[in-house]
């Protein structure tokens, strides 16, 4: 799940009580927690070019500088036994003021010059970091993960209890919102197949009932959950967990394990009303019918197994399976074959041999006219005529095959189930301002707004905006963090509350989206579940970079022909534009060199990271850097002095 927390104020005035947060979730046994849109600090120190010059100082000097006077240093060990001490200094700096007082050196008349006199000096947010807005408020996004043998359930447990005991005690103007609960979904899926499981479990139960004798009936359904709880014993012994796909396995063992059984008690019971002794007719039946179901097992389990050699992401999400089936199959072998004929050897002995009820002397007469009248005949038939048996069952399986290969009857890899998010991803050209993504944000969240309303309203739970960041939706989700990254995430109600689908919900937002210039791809896509890999993907090597981007690109336009293709794009956007410089004759004679006078400007227009020191849980970082509007221009580059080695 993902837990917004959202103020009213200033971000940094959330910073506090999101670590706390942070903790508290940790302490309370969530396995992890990844903090998005609190931006990384940093104490910038700045300096302007003119300042640098008349002092005769370089970036690097100050850096320098403040290296040696702001640190923690270790000086050895002094003194033997119990007068043994650790000499160390605790000179490091980490407020503004300490570091605006550190002596720089001495002017000419020899007043001492402070760092803060110079420089300007200011803790502020790094640039080029993930903005997150909900409601048009400043927001902190926590992302609650779980661990590979973590109870999902129970972590939702842990979330929903923190929240309810935070929630009064909030300050004033914050607000918690949880979305993106995927614990909720693997709730609804697994009631789901439960209930299903139920269900089929009930309707074998009845026709057991139908067809058997009841006390056989009623042996032959008990093996059904003690084969059920074999499983999960040996599942449990094996570090196996309960899953929506561990599930689905034991459904489909439903109608498997249930057969052993009743081949089992039906011959024994035949064998016992034809006049043998409890103990002979059971133990016969077993007898008689090993071989048969053993045949029948071991197919089954044969079909299985390659399942579980299939390697990769796919082989993790199918092995469940497998695995599930044949730990069932074998736990009813044993129970219809150890177990099963001592309760059937009661059972007989409570049955009367003779009396027959009139309802099932109706029900025995009915079946035995439907397989003499009509079931029989055309057995034979077939038999007799085998020749047109087997060319009617050709021209089927042909059938079959032609309603796939023209397209009647279409092919889905591994079919996905309509999901309730939908990503909306913009990427400007490199070197787009924060700003112009920014706009376009807040004009996609109006067309977002007036989709909603066009189509009945109360549809959205969640939209959450980023700016600086894109995430790509389905089965190979990542994220991009760039200035000129920009996105909207929608969470819609369940898909089974809404008469709207994602398509025609995503057609209609894409008709009122006007792309501005600038932009370099927009993608609008729902989320996707499965194995991971886009359902497209064409891989290009070879060749340079240009030739690359450029067939690319023609294959994209190509692609955008073609019906029912969208969110088309590629892994290699254009960059950011460079400029490239060289030690020309003057300078190699003065003696600079492509490193020297690269890490001249490397510290002045990227900063020099002095330090790093810890405040509580967040790292900030010191660097020493031109002045922001310095950096910001080009002309600076112009006029900028180099030191002489």
């Amino acid at each position: 799940a993902r837990l917004l927390i959202t103020t009213e104020g200033e971000l940094d005035e959330l910073r506090y009580f999101v670590r706390d947060a942070e903790q508290a979730l940790l302490d309370n046994g969530i396995s992890r927690v990844t903090v998005s849109g609190l931006p990384n600090e940093e104490l910038a120190i700045q300096l302007s070019t003119e300042k640098l010059t008349s002092l005769g100082l370089n970036i690097d000097d100050v850096a320098n500088r403040v290296a040696e006077l702001s640190r923690n240093l270790p000086a050895g060990e002094v003194g033997q036994a119990d007068t043994s001490r650790i000499l160390r200094s605790l000179e490091q700096k980490k407020e503004v003021a300490a570091f605006a007082d550190l002596p720089l050196k001495t002017d000419f008349s020899g007043r001492l010059i402070l760092l803060g006199d110079v420089a300007d000096i200011e803790r502020r947010p790094m640039r080029n970091q993930e903005k997150v807005f909900y409601q048009g408020k400043p927001a902190v996004e926590l992302r609650l993960q779980r661990t590979k043998n973590a109870d999902s359930l129970q972590s939702a447990k842990i979330l929903s209890r923190w929240v309810e005991e935070i929630t009064p005690q909030l300050p004033q103007g914050v607000a918690l919102k949880v979305y993106d609960a995927r614990w909720q979904l693997i709730e609804e899926r697994m009631n789901l197949l439960l209930h299903n499981g139920l269900g089929g479990l009930l309707l074998v139960m009845a026709i057991l009932f139908f067809f058997l004798n009841g006390r056989v009936a009623l042996w032959v359904a008990i093996g059904i959950p003690i084969s059920f709880m074999a499983t999960l014993f040996v599942m449990y012994l094996l570090g196996g967990t309960i899953n929506m796909i561990s599930l689905f396995g034991l459904i489909m063992a439903l109608g498997i394990i249930v057969d052993d059984a009743i081949v089992v008690g039906e011959d024994a019971l035949a064998h016992y009303q034809a006049g043998e002794s409890a103990a002979l007719a059971s133990e016969g039946g077993a007898k008689r019918m090993f071989a048969p179901v053993i045949a029948s097992s071991l197919t089954t389990i044969s079909s299985f197994l390659p399942l579980m050699l299939i390697g990769g992401t796919m082989g993790n999400i199918l092995f469940d399976i497998p695995f599930v089936i044949v730990c069932v199959i074998i736990a009813s072998l044993v129970e219809s074959f150890l177990v099963l004929p001592g309760h059937l050897r009661h059972a007989f002995h409570s049955i009367q041999r003779q009396v027959v009820s009139s309802r099932r002397q109706r029900l025995d007469e009915n079946f035995i006219y439907f397989r003499e009248i009509y079931f029989r005949p055309l057995v034979t038939y077939a038999v007799r005529y085998r020749a047109i048996t087997l060319t009617a069952v050709t021209t089927l399986l042909v059938i079959c095959f032609a309603l796939i290969v023209h397209g009647y009857l279409a092919f889905t890899f591994f079919p996905s189930p309509e999901g309730n998010k939908i990503y909306a991803n913009a990427r400007f050209v490199a070197g787009t301002p924060s700003e112009t993504v920014a706009d376009f944000l807040v004009t996609l969240k109006q067309a977002l707004d007036d989709t909603e309303q066009a189509l009945g309203g109360e549809l959205v739970k969640v939209d959450v905006t980023r700016l600086g960041s894109a995430s790509t939706a389905g089965r190979n989700s990542s994220s991009q963090i760039a200035e000129r990254f920009g996105s909207i995430q929608v969470e819609l109600i369940s898909p089974d509350k809404r008469s709207v689908r994602n398509k025609a919900f995503i057609r209609e937002w894409r008709s009122r989206i006007s792309l501005p210039a600038g932009i370099e791809t927009f993608t609008l896509s729902e989320s996707r579940v499965g194995p991971p890999g886009n359902d497209i993907d064409i891989q290009l090597t070879g060749g340079t970079a240009d030739n690359l981007k450029r067939a690319g690109t023609e294959i994209a336009q190509a692609l955008k022909q073609f019906v029912g293709l969208n969110a088309i794009e590629d892994d290699m956007p254009y960059g950011q534009e460079q400029l490239i410089y060289r030690i020309n004759p003057q300078g190699e004679v003065l003696g600079l060199t492509v490193n020297n006078v690269g890490r001249q400007l490397r510290a002045a227009f990227d900063g020099r990271l002095v330090q790093i020191f810890q405040d509580d849980r967040d790292e900030v970082e010191v660097r020493v850097m031109l002045a922001d509007n310095e950096r910001d221009t080009l002309a600076t580059l112009e006029r900028f002095i180099l030191q002489l080695p």
